[in-house]
């Protein structure tokens, strides 16, 4: 997931504030009935989550979430624009096309969180039954489905002032900002002669002049603030399990004003990395183009009648970039000895790392189709 570079590890929150039975929690929230069990859910690198199941069957389960505080130090703000967002859009309302949001679960309090004892901060959503998601596409059909949930809720945002939104990550996104961070680690510390590190390290300074290119569009006006998800990669998208339509985008933490830019390339750095993103190999990194096409023609049916001449402009520039942001944040991560990101063993930011980057390299090897499709879409 996409978040700001210079947080402390998400898991030292955990020795701050230390976990509370998530069964426990989950009582405290407003549940239709009694609670059976409440196993861990998916493998987010950042959040702690579970799933509240209940006697009433799937219908009735919910989504539980232990909030990093050390990402999102004010949780506080998260809600507030979740709120906004779906009083915008209609809490869970299906908008007729298939696509809907998931709803806030109230605490016995009255309130869209619970604090608990640890200071840990909880929220719980409506868990979307009868879906599924996927780490990797199949076919052109599911790509198309990806493009249209992603227009469809940039469609159905456009007209959300910002102004009523906060900026829960400042810096979110903000590749210069990120390249000086790492040049901060780098001044600080002796580095070994490793042929990985000595790869990402040469990759990113030969592009740290060109990184800057979305923020010095948005400072020149030629790019638009607008809300945006902030974190649509391909397992943030919730597949119908009988139709195999996709009806809904979650994880909704990262909702903020910014350029749809990001989302878009970060939408296709996720879905177009053959192998997947946690391939064991390099040699499998390659961005597709032709499934970029599919998820791209399906968004612009959704965006044309607000997207402007400068939007498409900038469109093969976010693809390059988003894939080299997230490679230089892993990186640093690695430097700073895995302090934000989560891992499972020694190396694995790096390994990230050079992954993210070798699918920047192949945007870069693959610019004249992409460009192509671009201005045939």
């Amino acid at each position: 997931m996409s978040k700001p570079l210079s947080k402390p590890n998400p898991l030292a929150s955990d020795v701050a504030h230390p976990m509370i039975d998530p069964r426990q929690v989950a009582s405290q929230f407003q549940l239709a009935d009694p609670i059976v069990d409440v196993p861990p859910l998916g493998r987010g690198l950042i959040n702690d989550t579970f799933l509240i199941m209940t006697t009433g069957g799937e219908a009735s389960w919910a989504v539980l979430q232990r909030i990093n505080q050390q990402v999102f130090p004010e949780p506080r703000l998260i809600m507030e624009n979740l709120r906004v967002l779906l009083d915008h859009v209609g809490a869970g309302a299906d908008d007729g096309d298939g696509f809907r949001l998931p709803t806030i679960v109230s605490s016995e309090t009255g309130e869209d969180f619970h604090w608990d004892g640890q200071g840990n901060f909880w929220r719980a959503l409506g868990f979307i039954h009868g879906t599924h998601s996927f780490d990797t596409l199949s076919d052109r059909a599911q790509a198309e489905e990806v493009g249209r949930t992603l227009g469809r809720f940039h469609a159905l945002v456009a007209e959300l002032d910002t102004a009523r939104l906060h900026d829960t990550l400042p810096g979110f996104h903000i590749t210069p900002h990120y390249l000086r961070r790492l040049e901060q680690i780098l001044a600080q510390r002796p580095l070994d002669d490793d042929p990985e590190l000595n790869y990402c390290l040469r990759f990113i300074a030969d592009r740290k002049e060109w990184a800057g290119v979305l923020e010095e569009a948005k400072q020149s006006g030629l790019l638009t603030i607008r809300p945006i998800h902030g974190d649509p990669k391909l397992n943030n998208i919730l597949f119908h399990q009988e139709t195999r339509r996709a009806v809904s985008l979650v994880d909704l933490d990262t909702v903020k004003p910014g350029l749809i830019h990001y989302d878009i390339g970060d939408c296709l750095r996720s879905c177009c990395h053959r192998g997947g993103e946690t391939s064991a190999s390099v040699e499998d990194v390659l961005f597709d183009v032709d499934i970029a096409q599919a998820i791209l023609g399906r968004y612009f049916q959704e965006t044309r009648r607000f997207l402007t001449r400068h939007d498409y402009a900038y469109l093969y520039d976010a693809i390059r970039l988003i894939p080299f942001e997230l490679g230089v944040r892993f990186l640093t991560d690695h430097l700073e000895g895995d302090r934000y990101f989560k891992v499972g063993q020694a190396g694995e930011n790096l390994r990230r790392a050079v992954r993210q980057l070798r699918l920047s390299e192949s945007v870069e090897r693959q610019e004249q189709p992409i460009r192509r499709l671009l201005s045939e879409s």
